[in-house]
Parts: C-alpha cells; sequence; structure tokens
C-alpha cells in the first residue's frame, strides 16, 4: 500500500515537472516576466554612445561654447568586488581614504567618511561637491592610488571667455528629460541666448553598442556587435568677431567706475546687418550662471530712446518731400492745445533758428514744429513701422520684443517725434540705421554665420546679406548724413564731447527721461549714442545706451565711444588720419616669450605700451598669458611668470572676474572667488610671497 501510494506520488510530480516544462518552452512570459529579455539581459550589453553637442564659434572659428569632460566621483564598497586581496578594487581603509581625499576635494574628512560608510550598498557618491570635476582634479585624486575609487565621465557646457558676450551666447546645462519611449536620459539642453535658440541644431543623436557578454560582463569574442553610431551635433557661427567682442566689454568694463543700472553696446557691420559685437553691463559668466537679469536689453528689453529718435521724425519729413531745413522757428518752449508746456532741453531756446541747426542742437521744440508744418501723427507712426519700429526684427535669439509705437492725441504724438512715449530695442535702432549706410535700404541684422555638420564638415547653412524694404532716397540719406556729422564736429553740437580729430565719426545722442511709477518722469535719464564710422562711406554701425549715468554720464560714455572706435578702426584698417593721445588704443599680437629674457620681455612691452603683471624675480619666462598669436591692446593684462622660487602676489584690485582667473590660473595657485563685478579684497597683500598651497579668497563688488 505504501509503495503504492509513493509510485503514485513520484509520478503525479513527474506529470507537473513536464506540463511545467512544456509550459516554459512554449510560452514567452511566465508570471509577468518576459522570458526572452529576461535572458537577453542576462547574456547581452547595451552601451549608450552619446552625441557631443555642437560647439559654438565666432566668425573667425575661435570657440565660444564647447563641451569638455567632466567627472562624478565614486567609490566601490562591496567586497565582493576583490578578488585578489593584493590587487583589492574596493575600498579597504575608510578612514585613511576620507583623510586622502579632504586634501583634494572641499569636502571635510568627516563628511567622506559619512559617504564611504554607508551600508549594504555596492558604491557611493559624494554630493554635489563630487560631480562636475575637472580633469585635473580628477588627475590629483588618480594620483593618490586610492584602491576603490573610480569616475563616470559625463560632459558638461564650458565657455572659455566666461564672461564674454553673456547674453548672446545664453547658457546650457545638464537636464533629465523625457524621451518618446517614455524613458529618460540626462542631456545637455540649452536655456538662453543662441543655447536655447538653437538648441535643436546644437543637440546630437545618442548611438548604442549591442554585444553579447559573458558571466563577468566582457564581450564574447567571435560573437556579433551590433553599434549604431552617435552623431554629434552641429556646429554654430556667429558673426560675433572675437576681437571687436573683446573691445565692447573692455569698453563697458571701463565705464563701470561709473554710477549706472545698465549699459549696453551693440556693433553692426554696417554693409551687411551682421552683428559683429553685442554687450551688456551687468552681466554673468554662463559657467557660474551669475545672473541678476534673464532679459537680453539688446533685444528683450526695449526703452524709451529720446532724440536719437530724431534721426528718423526728420527723415519723414524728408521724405514729404516738403521739408526745407533752412526754415526756421521759435525755440525755447512750445505749448500744446491743452496747455502742456514742453521745452527744449535749454528752456530758454536760442531764439528762431532753423530745422537743420534745431537737429544739430537737438531742439525738441523743433521737431514739434516739423511735424506740425510737414507732416502728421500717422505719417510719423508709419514711418517709424517702415523702419522696423514696433515689431521684431526677427533677430536668431529667444524673447525679441516688439517694443511699442503707438501715439494718439497732440502731447503723445509730438513726445514721440523726440523719442518720449515709446519703447525700442537696440537691435531695432541697428535696423534702421542701416537705411544710412545702405542707400537708404533697410538690412536685416543677424547673427547667425554658417551652421556646419562636423561629422561630413558639409554647410549647411550659410547667412547672406538680405535686403528688405526701400526707405529713403539718396537726398534724405545725404542731408541726415550731413546734419550728424555736424552734431559731432559742431562746437555747438550736443555731440562735440565725441569729436575725435583725424576720426571721421557722424552720431546723433539721445537723453531720455525715465517713467515713474506715478505714469510721470522722475530723475532718472536714459542716455544714448546712435553712430557712424567712417561718416563718409560707413563700415561700422555703433548704438550705446546707459540708464541712470548722473551727471558725469556724458563723460563717461563719450570716452567709451572713443576708445571703441579708435581700437575698431586700428583693427579694420579703417581710415584715420591721426590720433590723439588720449584716444590712442594699441592693437598688438603677442609673440612667444618663452624661455626669453625677462628684461629684453618687460622692454617690449614697455615700448608698446602694455600693461602687463610679472610674477617671479627670475632671468627667464616660462609661462604667458595670452598665448602667442592672441591679439591684445593697452586695455589687457599680460601675465609672465618667470623662473623663479619666489612668487609675488599681484595686485588685483579693481581687476575683473575673467581678469582674476586668467591670472590666478597660469601663477598656478588656488584661489575661491566670491561675489560679482570687479576686485574690491584679496586675502593676500599685493607683494607678500605665495606658495601653491596658499588658498587665495577675493572678493568682487562694483567697482564705484
Amino acid at each position: 500500500m505504501i509503495n503504492t501510494i509513493l509510485v503514485s506520488v513520484i509520478l503525479i510530480f513527474f506529470v507537473l515537472i513536464c506540463i511545467r516544462a512544456g509550459q516554459l518552452s512554449l510560452s514567452k512570459e511566465i508570471d509577468g516576466i518576459d522570458l526572452q529579455a529576461f535572458a537577453s539581459s542576462r547574456t547581452t550589453k547595451s552601451e549608450i554612445l552619446k552625441g557631443k553637442r555642437g560647439t559654438i564659434y565666432d566668425r573667425n572659428g575661435d570657440a565660444l561654447a564647447e563641451n569638455v569632460s567632466s567627472y562624478t566621483l565614486i567609490a566601490y564598497l562591496d567586497e565582493s568586488r576583490t578578488t585578489d586581496i593584493t590587487r583589492p578594487h574596493h575600498v579597504v581603509d575608510k578612514e585613511y581614504t576620507a583623510k586622502m581625499l579632504a586634501t583634494v576635494l572641499d569636502i571635510s574628512e568627516e563628511q567622506l567618511l559619512k559617504y564611504l560608510s554607508k551600508e549594504n550598498v555596492y558604491q557611493t557618491e559624494f554630493g554635489s561637491k563630487g560631480r562636475g570635476l575637472t580633469e585635473l582634479t580628477k588627475d590629483a585624486i588618480l594620483a593618490l592610488g586610492l584602491p576603490g575609487i573610480d569616475f563616470i565621465e559625463t560632459q558638461k557646457r564650458y565657455y572659455p571667455y566666461g564672461d564674454f558676450a553673456s547674453y548672446t551666447l545664453g547658457y546650457a546645462k545638464t537636464a533629465i528629460v523625457e524621451k518618446d519611449d517614455g524613458a529618460s536620459e540626462e542631456t545637455i539642453v540649452g536655456e538662453m541666448g543662441i543655447e536655447k535658440a538653437l538648441n535643436d541644431e546644437l543637440t546630437g543623436q545618442d548611438g548604442f553598442t549591442f554585444y553579447q557578454k559573458d558571466r563577468q560582463g566582457y564581450k564574447i569574442a567571435g560573437t556579433k556587435e551590433q553599434t549604431v553610431p552617435a552623431v554629434n551635433g552641429n556646429d554654430v557661427y556667429l558673426t560675433i568677431d572675437t576681437n571687436i567682442q573683446l573691445f565692447v566689454e573692455r569698453a563697458l568694463e571701463k565705464a563701470a567706475s561709473y554710477p549706472f543700472e545698465w549699459s549696453t553696446i551693440l556693433v553692426a557691420d554696417a554693409k551687411t546687418g551682421a552683428i559683429l559685437a553685442s554687450s551688456s553691463t551687468p552681466s554673468f559668466d554662463p559657467n557660474v550662471r551669475n545672473i541678476t537679469n534673464y532679459m537680453d536689453l539688446n533685444v528683450s528689453s526695449p526703452f524709451e530712446p529720446g532724440s536719437t529718435m530724431k534721426i528718423f521724425s526728420y527723415m519723414a519729413a524728408m521724405e514729404s518731400g516738403k521739408y526745407n531745413g533752412s526754415d526756421t522757428y521759435k525755440s525755447g518752449i512750445y505749448v500744446t492745445k491743452d496747455g502742456t508746456e514742453i521745452g527744449d532741453w535749454n528752456r530758454d531756446g536760442w531764439g528762431e533758428i532753423t530745422f537743420n541747426y534745431g537737429f544739430v542742437l537737438s531742439s525738441n521744440v523743433g521737431v514739434i514744429n516739423l511735424i506740425n508744418r510737414y507732416i502728421n501723427g500717422d505719417i510719423l507712426k508709419d514711418y517709424y513701422k517702415k523702419l522696423g519700429f514696433g515689431s521684431k526684427t526677427g533677430i536668431e535669439l529667444p524673447n525679441e520684443s516688439s517694443g511699442k509705437v503707438a501715439f494718439k492725441y497732440e502731447t503723445e504724438i509730438l513726445n514721440a517725434g523726440f523719442g518720449q512715449g515709446i519703447a525700442t530695442t537696440p537691435i531695432q535702432y541697428i535696423k534702421a540705421l542701416t537705411a544710412l549706410t545702405n542707400n537708404g535700404v533697410l538690412l536685416q541684422p543677424y547673427l547667425i554665420d554658417k551652421i556646419v555638420n562636423p561629422n561630413t564638415n558639409e554647410i549647411i547653412y550659410q547667412s547672406e546679406k538680405k535686403e528688405l524694404d526701400k526707405v529713403a532716397n539718396e537726398n534724405t540719406i545725404n542731408s541726415i548724413k550731413t546734419l550728424m556729422r555736424l552734431v559731432i564736429e559742431d562746437t555747438t553740437g550736443t555731440g562735440h564731447s565725441y569729436y575725435m580729430p583725424g576720426y571721421d565719426l557722424i552720431a546723433k545722442t539721445g537723453t531720455a527721461q525715465v517713467a515713474d511709477s506715478s505714469g510721470g518722469y522722475g530723475s532718472k535719464v536714459i542716455r544714448s549714442f546712435a553712430g557712424l564710422y567712417p561718416g563718409e562711406d560707413p563700415s561700422i554701425i555703433i548704438y550705446y545706451a546707459s540708464k541712470d549715468a548722473g551727471s558725469s554720464g556724458v563723460a563717461y560714455m563719450n570716452q567709451v565711444i572713443k576708445d571703441l572706435v579708435a581700437n575698431i578702426s586700428k583693427y579694420l584698417n579703417l581710415d584715420s588720419e591721426e590720433v590723439t593721445p588720449n584716444n590712442e588704443l594699441l592693437k598688438y599680437t603677442i609673440p612667444s616669450f618663452i624661455n626669453k629674457n625677462t628684461i629684453d620681455v618687460e622692454k617690449t612691452l614697455q615700448e608698446k605700451g602694455l600693461t602687463y603683471i610679472k610674477v617671479g624675480d627670475g632671468e627667464k619666462i616660462i609661462k604667458q598669458y595670452p598665448q602667442k598669436d592672441n591679439v591684445v591692446t593697452s586695455l589687457d593684462k599680460i601675465v609672465i611668470v618667470t623662473n623663479s622660487e619666489n612668487i609675488t602676489m599681484p595686485n588685483l584690485m579693481g581687476y575683473s572676474n575673467s581678469e582674476v582667473k586668467n591670472i590666478l590660473n597660469i601663477i598656478g595657485v588656488p584661489y575661491e572667488i566670491e561675489g560679482t563685478g570687479y576686485v574690491t579684497s584679496q586675502s593676500i597683500a599685493a607683494g607678500a610671497i605665495i606658495t601653491k598651497n596658499d588658498l587665495i579668497h577675493i572678493v568682487l563688488g562694483k567697482k564705484y
């Protein structure tokens, strides 16, 4: 009986095993598990091949934004990684590992030990300070020879020039994005400027490698491997010229010693509409994103332009065919129908003067009489809009503003004639001013020179000059340019402080009151400058605006423009007869000073009128900044490091963030920087002996 029961039980188990075996062999899914996928995951491996984000270059091929390798530090804690105790592959001595890592990382020994003391984990990371490590930091950690330490390599966006054309470039940062299949991945995404506007062009496509693996995870020799290569993102070349951009950045740095809320400069090619430089201050470093204002002043933040708008109200009158510049009017005060008084900046006026002279003196009453006598509000508004005011220019940047050109009633119309009560952007001014440099034809301003596929070197987009509407005849253009010349060259002109002997600069200046919260106008002003150079046959257009410049505003603005014009003129080899000593700004292609005699190098730099910092008292030069073949000016700081053991701390007071980084990096000493702006204090006094172990603390703030 017992034998019969035992045999029956065995038979039942045998039948169940057979049924289960058949089920396993015939079914794709068991207990909710895809058997084929399960087996594949144990015998195959797939590796993602990351597509590199495209590089952003200037028009000359200098990289302005690029990808660099970044590293995340990890430590393996699982003892199973080690099969040979003489060659450990996990952290053996946690206390010693924490102590040594603390000498390299900005993490305390105690905190490091907490990370290393986690239980029941295969590996650990070290928080935010253990991510985004540079190649130098990685090498320093590897040199410690610590077992169980490894790195995960990723890519991050790097801006080699720091705070340079920041609003134009914008920034891109690492983000987690959702894919179409519901999965997520880490990628670099543009969030401002060109990085955002051309994010799709710049973003690469990931590939993958799929192969069979053994139990240890290695590829099995002789088996097939499937690879879909990564596709790098397209490279973007801007119309920005790094040298002209540098001149603009340095000019704004010089202006920072005067009080203002903001200043902004745009420089364009007068013949094509290409943007050569664009900068605003306050600005930011895209590497650290110390941003106080996310709006680009040159395209996204319209303001009342003031008297530079008289260029276009006079053009409207000239185009009507009725204007006579020799006609006269009574300057000083004009009273509107509702009793509102509108006055010239000189409210006593200059008596009975011509309309032409009224332009030179920037007379508001002259514009009022011009509107009443030759045109009307509708004609003025239509002409402003024909020039592009009140509409987006289409510049290749996000968040462009249309501005506002809307006026109906008498006072509104008259104010609009001299740039009050309307709102424009600097990029709209650049577009409108191209009519003066192209025989009355507007040009499309643009920022993208070309887009190149780095995988094939194929140019997939090439910009070209684009002509828009004909807005003025030759007589109008010549007449306006003549008046703009008088603004600068006539001793009574409002722009005479910008006069540069030997330089054919023509322009119109403006001062606009800033509306306050009550709807009226307060004490703050926006000063502006719209210039062409050379005036006879313009090659460049410059638009400069600054808010709340104070009583000294004109003084600093004219020096900024003079430096800028002199510098660009030399760089582009534009004609100038002479240069006064106060306006001279040298351009110099720096040679290699390496292994040269220190005394000889100093003599050369002094003869060229260049500013330099010498580190140490050695006889030979072993390092220099900038490197050879870079173009520098008398505004730049050159660093030469000698073969001396005595490294002295330079005086960095008043230097900018980027200048400090360049100087301390070439010296090779560790530092930390707090704040934004310009150096207001340094932890080690100038002239003191410093070592490679000294940590220099730099505090930045407003120069003024």
